[in-house]
């Protein structure tokens, strides 16, 4: 009987180790950056929706980022849209993980759970049994693999689960992560959202390993799933045979994707090239479109420069009363350009995962080649 828990055994030469030595390098400079904690979470939320749109595309979704930056906050006051409400139930599901305890076992329950909230109101793209394993057997459009029998889901995801949860060497991390992915979908648990349940899923074992000791939010991947889906489906198909060559194949392309985006990460620890390169132009561009006035662009600068801010760091760029400050300040945050800051309720960082700034932080992101290829011209 074949061992679905065999991790790939890599030549040293290999292309697989040189990623592998890549990936530590890379992973190495996790949280010893100088973006401010709250720019970097606005950062990291933002590429949770680029990720969630992401994940939606690969399942035929068409809605654009943009109008997920919109949809960011809830679309249940909303008018149905059933793709809108697809990308928003995978933010949703994001945002979830986000607030959990990295260190925290992976469990049936939460697999479960997150696979209610992925598929919450939708009906195309729904599961008739939310938060349930499948009691049927299924088979795979245009695949030529076939789940195992329905009897046997529940032993076959407590032993994903298992492996999983299981402490391995920094060595073997990345390809524990890849693996699991893989058999995830393999053992396909349930009726539908597989694909975009065993994405999170993939989210939250990188949380529970590379980052639960940095004091960053983890990648939520986009190189890995974003860059062509076709080279996506093609890759998890040849870990399929359940042999060696084709783990090795699925993982190498998975560790190829963690790489990039750990290069990714590396750069937006980078205050600097946060500032000049990223941010920087797209309040430029605000300025440009009329969002915003002269004065209102400085205020925005000093606010990207010191990360947060209270009314009192305004007052070079807003002289006057302290009221007059006050009032500047809600209007900027009525409109969706600053938002409050976690120190408390005086506090503001620039809004930048959703409103005015995310969409044009969007299109500089394209501009400099951040965005996965999939998203590429939206």
């Amino acid at each position: 009987m074949t061992d679905l828990y065999n991790l790939p055994k890599p030549a040293f030469g290999s292309e697989l180790v040189t990623l592998l030595f890549e990936i530590e390098r890379l992973r190495a400079d996790i949280g010893t950056g100088t973006t401010p904690v709250d720019t970097y979470i606005e950062l990291h939320q933002l590429f949770d929706t680029v990720m969630s749109v992401v994940s939606a595309r690969i399942e035929g979704n068409h809605t654009t980022v943009f109008q997920a930056i919109d949809a960011v906050d809830d679309v249940s006051d909303a008018p149905f849209d059933e793709q809108l409400r697809e990308v928003a139930n995978i933010i949703d599901a994001a945002r979830f993980l986000d607030g959990l305890d990295p260190q925290q076992p992976l469990t049936h329950a939460l697999i479960r759970d997150l696979h209610a909230r992925t598929v919450r109101g939708l009906i195309r793209e729904g599961d008739p049994t939310p938060g349930a394993y499948r009691q049927q057997d299924v088979a795979i459009t245009g695949s030529a693999h076939r789940p195992p029998t329905w009897v046997t889901v529940h032993a076959e995801m407590s032993a994903l689960l298992d492996f999983a949860n299981a402490e391995r060497p920094l060595h073997e991390q990345m390809m524990q992560i890849a693996l699991a992915h893989h058999r995830f979908v393999w053992v396909h648990p349930f009726r539908n959202g597989n694909g975009r349940v065993s994405r999170l899923f993939t989210f939250a074992m990188l949380r529970k390993s590379i980052f639960a000791t940095r004091g960053h939010s983890a990648l939520n991947p986009t190189a890995v799933f974003g860059n062509d889906r076709g080279s996506y489906i093609t890759a998890l198909e040849a870990a399929d045979t359940l042999d060696d060559d084709g783990t090795t194949e699925w993982t190498v392309f998975f560790a190829r994707g963690i790489r990039d985006d750990l290069a990714r990460l590396v750069q937006l620890q980078n205050h600097s090239y946060v500032i000049e390169v990223l941010v920087g132009p797209a309040l430029a561009r605000l300025a440009r479109d009329g969002v915003i006035d002269t004065t209102e662009q400085r205020v925005l600068q000093v606010v990207l420069e010191r990360g947060v801010v209270k009314a009192g760091d305004l007052e070079r760029v807003l002289p006057g009363s302290a009221s007059l400050r006050s009032r500047a300040i809600r209007d900027l945050l009525d409109r969706g350009l600053l938002r409050h800051a976690d120190e408390g309720p005086r506090f503001y960082r620039l809004a930048l995962s959703r409103g005015p700034l995310a969409s044009r932080l969007i299109r500089r992101l394209d501009e400099v080649g951040m965005l996965p290829k999939m998203l590429s011209d939206d």
